[in-house]
């Protein structure tokens, strides 16, 4: 066999001969409608690839310091990707809504909604079935394993049924967080639990002698306008912070108080990478409810509150999967946290410093 051509490389003569649709020879329009959806795909499988490197790496027993930085660069990748997914948007736009109308009832009752891809996503992330809206009434992997007249329906059924029995990347960033050292301890030492336990009472009480301040300062400012309302306000963020903080399950406990510790005390060398791998991940939930309400907006500007093609409320649908998180105790972390002059006294720093540091 000869040297490769970039052409035979990338299998572009199989590559774009993908792209007849269900005839031989789509129009322009539907040639277009074609490809970005495609391109989206092919974005989704390198997506699914960088997140099962990122949560095996975390998934081990002990992550190494080192590996933490490669963990950020593949979620920092999967982020760059979302981010131009989001953008593509604007290509699809670009398609008239009389010119897929030319076309769309041809495509009926297929539907985006079909993307197995983006339900492996999900699945990935940590999306649980209990909290997946349901499509048409159905839900939707159910309604992918429904599908049994495809030539590939049992493949693809399977494929989520695989993903499904695997860990997430949540449970993935939950235990990596649960073996945090806390002021110094980690689980297995004498007293672990006692250490937490107490670095949360400490934190809360901290937290609401803060927020009892502000209050009141914003009372003194406002001249006592709303003074009552202000107050009740803040009683009720200090229950909030005080559920957060103070849950009953011990597993919760000590994740929780590991994303306290890394968010507060992250100028310790050894909490840089923990704390950016945190704001990573963030801004991978950030970046997918970006592209949800994209793709929501997108299609409202293209078929406005039509019963989407494969039966569902269409729009309606989209914006409902906005309420997704699958990440929430990273984004209330912020509303707990405290001035750098109000938080609790350091111990054990010496073991968050680099080896001869």
């Amino acid at each position: 066999m000869g040297a490769p051509t970039y052409w035979d490389y990338l299998h572009l003569p199989e590559l774009l001969n993908c792209q007849g649709g269900l005839d031989d020879a789509p129009s322009p329009d539907e040639l277009h409608f074609i490809i970005v959806h495609q391109t989206y795909e092919l974005w989704f499988k390198l997506v699914l690839t960088q997140l099962r490197l990122a949560r095996d790496h975390l998934a081990v027993p002990h992550v190494p310091e080192e590996r933490v930085p490669f963990v950020v660069h593949h979620l920092g990748r999967v982020n760059a990707i979302l981010r131009l997914c989001v953008d593509q948007f604007a290509v699809m736009e670009t398609l008239p809504p009389q010119d897929f109308l030319d076309f769309r009832d041809k495509l009926m009752p297929s539907s985006g909604f079909q993307s197995f891809q983006l339900r492996e996503l999900e699945i990935l992330l940590g999306l649980t079935p209990e909290r997946r809206i349901k499509y048409a009434g159905t839900d939707p992997i159910e309604h992918i394993r429904s599908q049994t007249h495809s030539p590939s329906g049992k493949a693809v059924a399977a494929r989520l049924d695989a993903t499904m029995r695997e860990s997430s990347l949540r449970d993935a960033v939950v235990n990596w967080l649960s073996r945090t050292p806390i002021m110094g301890s980690s689980p297995g030492d004498p007293g672990d639990a006692e250490v937490v336990d107490r670095f949360l009472a400490d934190y809360f009480a901290r937290v609401e002698q803060h927020q009892r301040d502000g209050g009141e300062q914003l009372v003194t400012v406002l001249n006592g306008a709303d003074e009552d309302k202000i107050r009740a306000r803040v009683g009720m963020a200090i229950e909030g912070v005080r559920g957060f903080l103070l849950p009953e399950s011990a597993a919760d406990r000590r994740a929780r108080a590991a994303l306290v510790f890394i968010e507060s005390y992250r100028h310790l060398p050894l909490l840089a990478w923990p704390r950016l791998l945190l704001d990573t991940v963030v801004e991978l939930e950030e970046q997918m409810l970006l592209f949800r309400h994209r793709h929501a907006r997108m299609a409202e500007r293209t078929i406005g509150r039509r019963v989407g093609s494969g039966g569902s409320s269409g729009v309606e649908y989209l914006d409902q999967t906005l309420a997704y998180r699958i990440f929430p105790e990273l984004w209330s972390v912020r509303t707990c946290l405290l001035p750098r002059d109000r938080l609790p006294p350091l111990s054990g720093e010496e073991k968050y410093r680099f080896a001869g540091g």
